[in-house]
């Protein structure tokens, strides 16, 4: 049997009605803060004391919007007729959020956990230019970032930390019987 002429549109309409009835559920921003899952993607935040320069996240980046600057020092010699050796010296880290397009590659990529989620989301500027931060900012932001999720009791232990606890056991057991 053929629709009726029109049932269509009383459909539309019995739906439009029944949609401005019910109160709305929208959350005026300022006023009222969202609830945000702990871990979510706000920003970038930045742990120097763990980067090494090994420029990993800015090479992987697809939208290249990470920025490191570095130069070499020579570390004293610690004994005659040592070698001398170098290390990297962070100048400048800076991620430009304008191009950032928030997909986390440098994160999983660093392979000394010197790059970390924030849940801050609030850093709008007024000039676009003023959305590359420096890593002053970047620093701000890595005493926003939450613990990591307590681990799962039902987990098994990896092998390796399974292996040097009962090592560390045997070696207490032999100090207390000599003790």
């Amino acid at each position: 049997m053929p629709p009726l002429p029109g049932s269509g549109l009383a459909k539309g309409l019995a739906i439009t009605l029944r949609t401005m009835t019910r109160r709305s559920v929208t959350d005026e921003y300022p006023d009222t803060e969202p609830a945000l899952p702990p871990r979510s993607r706000g920003t970038i935040a930045l742990f120097e004391e763990n980067c090494t320069v090994c420029m990993l996240c800015a090479r992987e980046c697809p939208d290249w919007c990470i920025y490191i600057d570095s130069h070499k020092e020579t570390l004293p010699v610690e004994r005659p007729g040592a070698r001398a050796r170098t290390h990297n010296v962070l100048d400048r880290f800076a991620i430009d959020f304008s191009l950032c397009m928030y997909c986390g590659i440098c994160i999983e990529v660093c392979p000394f956990d010197a790059l970390f989620w924030s849940p801050e989301f609030e850093y709008a500027e007024e000039d676009i230019a003023d959305l590359t931060h420096e890593r002053d900012r970047l620093r701000e932001w890595m005493w926003t970032v939450p613990e990591p999720p307590a681990l799962d009791p039902a987990a098994e232990e990896p092998k390796e930390a399974a292996a040097a606890r009962t090592a560390a056991e045997k070696a207490a057991g032999r100090e207390g019987d000599t003790a």
